[in-house]
C-alpha cells in the first residue's frame, strides 16, 4: 500500500473512533440522512415559495447543479471504483447505510458544498448556517465510515468548480 494510502487510512480510523460514542453517531446519522437529500429536496420546493421570483430562479439552479453533480458522481464512482472503508479496512465499521458500492467520490459533501456556495451567494445571510451543515454532513461520512477523507476533499473539490462555473454562467 501506498504512503499516502496508509496515512489516509490512519486517519481515517482516527476520525472513526469518534464513532465509539453513541450520542456523536445518531447526531451524525441524523446529519448525514438530511444530506441525503432531504435538506436540499425541501429547500427546492420551498424557495420558490417563500422566495418569489429570485427562489424559483435559485430552485432551478440548484436542481441543474444537483444534476450536472450527479453526472460527475456516478462516473467517477463507477470508474474509480474505490472500496469503501468498511469494506477494506477492519478498524473501521459502517455506522449507516451507503447509498452505493462505491466510495470515490462523497456524494453527500458535493452536492452540500455546491449547494452552500449557491445558496450563499443569493442568501448570503444563511452561509454561516449552510457553512456549518456542509461542514458537518463532510465530517459525518468519515466518522460514519463511509468515506475516506479524500472522497470527501475531492466531492469537495468539484463541487466548487461545478458551483462556480454555475456562478459566473448564470
Amino acid at each position: 500500500m501506498r504512503h499516502w494510502a496508509v496515512r489516509e487510512r490512519a486517519i481515517a480510523v482516527w476520525m472513526h473512533g469518534a464513532a465509539g460514542i453513541p450520542s456523536v453517531v445518531l447526531f451524525l446519522i441524523g446529519i448525514s440522512w438530511l444530506g441525503d437529500g432531504v435538506i436540499w429536496y425541501a429547500l427546492v420546493g420551498a424557495l420558490p415559495v417563500i422566495g418569489g421570483v429570485m427562489g424559483k430562479k435559485v430552485a432551478l439552479y440548484m436542481i441543474a447543479l444537483g444534476a450536472v453533480n450527479l453526472v460527475f458522481y456516478k462516473a467517477l464512482k463507477q470508474h474509480v471504483a474505490r472500496q469503501r472503508p468498511y469494506v477494506n479496512c477492519p478498524d473501521i465499521k459502517a455506522c449507516a447505510r451507503s447509498l452505493d458500492e462505491y466510495s470515490f467520490p462523497s456524494g453527500h459533501t458535493m452536492h452540500a458544498v455546491a449547494f452552500s456556495m449557491l445558496l450563499s451567494h443569493f442568501y448570503p445571510a444563511f452561509a454561516p448556517e449552510l457553512w456549518s451543515f456542509t461542514a458537518l454532513i463532510a465530517l459525518s461520512r468519515v466518522v460514519l465510515g463511509l468515506h475516506y477523507p479524500t472522497d470527501v476533499a475531492i466531492g469537495a473539490a468539484i463541487a466548487v468548480v461545478t458551483a462556480k462555473f454555475f456562478l459566473v454562467i448564470f
